[in-house]
């Protein structure tokens, strides 16, 4: 074994062991275990418990790398909404440690389906006008030009970069800002709102009162009206045809009784799609290649997908398009 296998072997065992002996504190059994369940990109870890006989989620985020303030905080903001973030049982705030209600493993990513997207889509249609026009977002980060550049940025950066080198910088570079300039022009001009910035079908849970649960918050900012819209419909793992994704459009733009044409909303939302999607592929390379995470790369593919049949529908784009159809940028 690798030392540095053993360093993390021993930094895990420490961290539970950490987790335990506060469990035990509060006069909770624990002695049915730990059972570890799928993490996400971050330093979190997720284990599931039963605790005086009640199922409770233990998130360990552990210091300095992560903070729990932030997730307590939009965590409250969203169930003061009367959305379903789940509860938080405990905290210990120093040593990374929540204890958390147990909204079960019902995720959308395997419920939906071409027969019953509708059905399922509205409803989460309804979470996100209510995060859109009740949730409280004073004093969150501003999502605002500079952090959207920054993240857009990351495509020429690790996805350019380090996993397709082949393509000429300079002529890349040449390109690169005017077409951000528009992408961005675009994302600040839309009505500004709560943004849970990773609104997918994987941070979506069908409760056991059928209620929508809500997780992954943690990095919520004040955004784009259409950011968590794009991010719902260009999922990592499921797509859907245009003609549908149209529809969806249009329907969410009733909804919230826009003042807004629909061309114009289908214009934020393509272009908000862009913005996300090329940050998108950019992350999935620098998980790869900077942490090691070998998941992600595979779903780059699709989203690369996304990106070229966006870039399809405007002529204004015809250039980022041509790169990004070149065989040695190819996914």
């Amino acid at each position: 074994m690798e030392p540095s296998a053993v360093s993390t072997t021993t930094k895990v065992d420490q961290r539970l062991d950490q987790a335990r002996v506060w469990i035990t504190e509060l006069g909770i059994d624990t002695r049915t275990g730990f059972h570890p369940i799928t993490g996400d990109a971050s330093f979190r870890r997720y284990f599931r418990l039963q605790a005086n006989g009640e199922s409770r989620i233990l998130m360990d985020a552990p210091p300095p790398a992560e903070d729990v303030t932030a997730f307590m905080d939009i965590d409250r903001r969203l169930r003061s909404a009367g959305l379903h973030a789940p509860q938080i049982v405990h905290a210990n705030r120093q040593q990374g440690f929540l204890l958390l209600e147990d909204l079960g493993d019902d995720i959308y990513r395997g419920i939906l389906h071409a027969d019953n997207a509708d059905e399922h889509f509205f409803a989460l249609f309804d979470v996100l006008k209510t995060m859109a026009l009740q949730v409280n977002t004073a004093r969150l980060p501003v999502y605002d030009g500079t952090r959207l550049r920054n993240e857009m940025d990351l495509f020429p950066e690790w996805y350019l970069g380090r996993h397709r080198t082949g393509i000429r910088h300079a002529r890349f570079d040449a390109i690169w800002d005017k077409f951000c300039d528009r992408i961005i022009v675009s994302a600040v001009d839309q009505p500004r709102c709560f943004v849970h910035r990773d609104f997918h079908s994987c941070n979506l849970i069908r409760t056991r009162e059928n209620s929508v649960g809500i997780i992954d918050f943690q990095d919520a900012v004040t955004g784009p009206l259409s950011y968590d819209f794009v991010s719902l419909i260009w999922d990592r793992y499921i797509s859907w045809p245009r003609q549908q994704i149209e529809h969806w459009m249009e329907k969410f733009r009733v909804m919230l009784g826009l003042d807004i044409t629909p061309r114009q909303w289908l214009r934020y939302c393509d272009l908000m799609g862009l913005q996300r999607n090329f940050k998108i592929v950019g992350i999935f390379a620098r998980l790869y290649y900077r942490d090691g995470k070998n998941g992600y790369i595979e779903m780059i593919p699709r989203f690369h997908d996304y990106l070229t049949d966006t870039l399809h529908r405007y002529p204004e784009f015809t250039e980022i398009l041509k790169i990004l159809e070149q065989p040695e940028c190819a996914p």
